[in-house]
């Protein structure tokens, strides 16, 4: 008996007018996630995408450009309109980040700041005893 063979469609595309978008910006890197409600992820992209180099990955231009990538893959494949936005770590690269987020027209309704912070912070140094 042979086989079948099953041929799988390349991409999906659903339609989602609402999503989120979650902005990791570190030190390194900055890497951008746009999900559903469900948190299906739908496009992602980070500086390898960009085809930014070593001392460039981890600018602030850099990240406006990955999320105005990562913006055009979801406005074509799946036509979104408005996103929640989730941002952790640094201060000028999520800035940037956002405003890539804006330049191709979608929609923010709200921005939230998932930056972990300690609850008891580090141990401090025993008192030394002569």
């Amino acid at each position: 008996m042979a086989k079948k063979i099953v041929k799988r469609n390349k991409k999906t595309r659903k339609i989602v007018q609402h999503g989120q978008a979650h902005i990791n910006a570190s030190f390194n890197n900055t890497i951008i996630s746009i999900t559903d409600e469900k948190w299906n992820v739908l496009a992602w992209a980070s500086w390898w995408s960009t085809w930014f180099k070593w001392s460039r990955e981890s600018t602030p231009y850099a990240a406006q450009m990955i999320a105005e990538q990562v913006c055009e893959k979801v406005k074509t494949m799946h036509s979104m309109e408005t996103v929640d936005v989730f941002v952790k770590w640094i201060w000028v690269w999520r800035e940037q980040a956002i405003r890539g987020l804006i330049s191709w027209w979608l929609e923010l309704i709200a921005i939230y700041d998932i930056t972990p912070i300690p609850h008891n912070w580090c141990r401090k140094k025993k008192v030394r005893r002569m």
